[in-house]
Formats: structure tokens, sequence, C-alpha cells
């Protein structure tokens, strides 16, 4: 069981991620994945095996910051639902699918591309680039296709989609704070998803760790999830009383500090 010193830092992860997640409709797994790379490498996991237990570990605490996110955001009118039933079932498939492939990636090409992806939401969010908005109808089939493509970006990325996902619905003339809320709800099927397919996929690669459950770090899932469900109804509290361009850049530039750590981790 690890020491108290571990479980505090965890739970100092949870609160950052949870505030994350509430504040701008993200699932906070890009906070966690290259923290707890460090540390469950720290700890003796496998340099084969530590990014995958990095990634299905955030995703299992993704359910629950997602949860008390869409809980709050709901609370405020805040979740267009037919928005959320188009792209869920796509999100499921492209979740399922990646996960699948990703326990046969390499661990280094895994942590590359959370950083590459990490590294280009940095540069966008900083920029603050988006297409021009659209007024158009959206279609169930439109609404699904990109679902598969978000929840299969997202789930190798070990994040929500809100990135993909605001900028997305912000581009088909949705509210951005509607674009926030929703964003929370369609993160939770990809967390839920992705926490089954790594569970499963590493059922038989650590057996002999007796805290990890398939990819999932049992003891890390507590403890971030329980801080994570205290703080995040405070990051949506900032999220409607704040400029939502000025919280983009303080976020671009943790997306890039969590970039330059992943690629630091690889040599």
């Amino acid at each position: 069981m690890p020491g108290v010193e571990w479980i505090l830092l965890y739970l100092v992860l949870g609160a950052l991620a949870g505030f994350i997640a509430g504040l701008l409709g993200l699932g906070g797994g890009g906070i966690l994945v290259p923290f707890l790379s460090s540390i469950f490498l720290y700890q003796g996991t496998s340099v084969e095996k530590v990014v995958h237990v990095a990634l299905g570990t955030s995703l299992a605490c993704m359910i629950i910051s997602s949860a008390a996110s869409v809980h709050a955001h709901v609370s405020r009118n805040a979740v267009d639902w037919q928005i959320v039933r188009g792209m869920s079932p796509g999100i499921i498939l492209g979740s399922i699918l990646t996960t699948q492939l990703a326990a046969n990636f390499s661990a280094a090409y895994i942590a590359l591309f959370f950083a590459l992806f990490m590294a280009i939401v940095a540069v966008q969010m900083f920029m603050n680039w988006q297409p021009n908005p659209r007024q158009m109808s959206m279609s169930f089939r439109g609404l699904a296709t990109a679902g598969v493509c978000i929840g299969s970006v997202s789930t190798l990325a070990a994040v929500g989609g809100g990135f993909l996902t605001i900028g997305y619905l912000v581009y088909r003339n949705v509210a951005i704070k509607k674009a926030i809320g929703s964003s929370a709800a369609i993160g939770l099927p990809i967390a839920v998803t992705g926490t089954i397919g790594y569970m499963i996929s590493g059922w038989y690669e650590t057996l002999s760790n007796p805290y990890v459950i398939g990819f999932i770090n049992v003891p890390a899932f507590l403890a971030i999830s329980t801080a994570s469900a205290i703080v995040t109804p405070c990051g949506v509290a900032c999220s409607h009383r704040l400029p939502v361009n000025y919280l983009k850049k303080v976020f671009a530039i943790i997306s890039l500090i969590l970039s330059i750590t992943m690629l630091v981790s690889l040599v």
C-alpha cells in the first residue's frame, strides 16, 4: 500500500484535476497523465507499462470528475442533451477501438502522442484560434462521426475531449458556456468506456501488483477521485464568473508545461 506521502500527493493532483474539470468542461486527464507516469515509474512500475497505467488510471479518475462537473453544469442549465445524445454513440465506439489498439502500442509512442497533442492544444488555446462559427443544423450522422474522431483521440491521450468538443461545438455556433457544459457531459462516456477498455486490455499484464487492476492503479484512483469530486463544483462556479479567454490562456501555459514534462520523461 502506498505511504501517506503518496496519498497526499494523489489528493493534491485530484484537487487540481477536479478544478480544471469544472473550469473548462475537461476531464482533467491531461493534468494527471504526465505526473502519474513519473510517480508510477518512481514506485517501480515497468517502463513498458507505466504510460498505460497512467492512462488507464487517469480515465478512471475522469469518471468521477466528469460526473461531478456534469451535475454542477446541469444545475446551471448549461448542457445541451440533444448534442450529448448525438455524439455519445460515436464517442463510445471510438473509445473502445482505441483502447484495444493502445495495449499493443509502445509506451514511448503513446507518451509522444500525448506530448504532441497537448502542445497543439496549448498553441491553439494560447492563440485563441477557432474556425469561424457557422449557422447550420447538426445531423445525427454528423454528430456521431465527430464523436468517433473525438473519442478515438481523447482515449489515446487520456483527455475527455473537451478541447476538441468545445472547438467543434463553437464552430457549429453553440454558445461557449453551453459548449463547456455539453463537453463535460460528453467526456463521461469517454471516461467510462476508456476505463473498461484499459481494465480489460491490461488484465493479465499487471497481475503481479495487488493494487493494480488491469491498467488501473486503485489507490491513486480512490484518492484522486475523492479530491476531484469535492473541488470540481468550485471550478464550475469560476467558469461562470471569469472571462473564458483569460482562462484559456492560463490553461494553454499549463498544457505546454505538461507536454514538455512528458517529453522529458522519454529522455
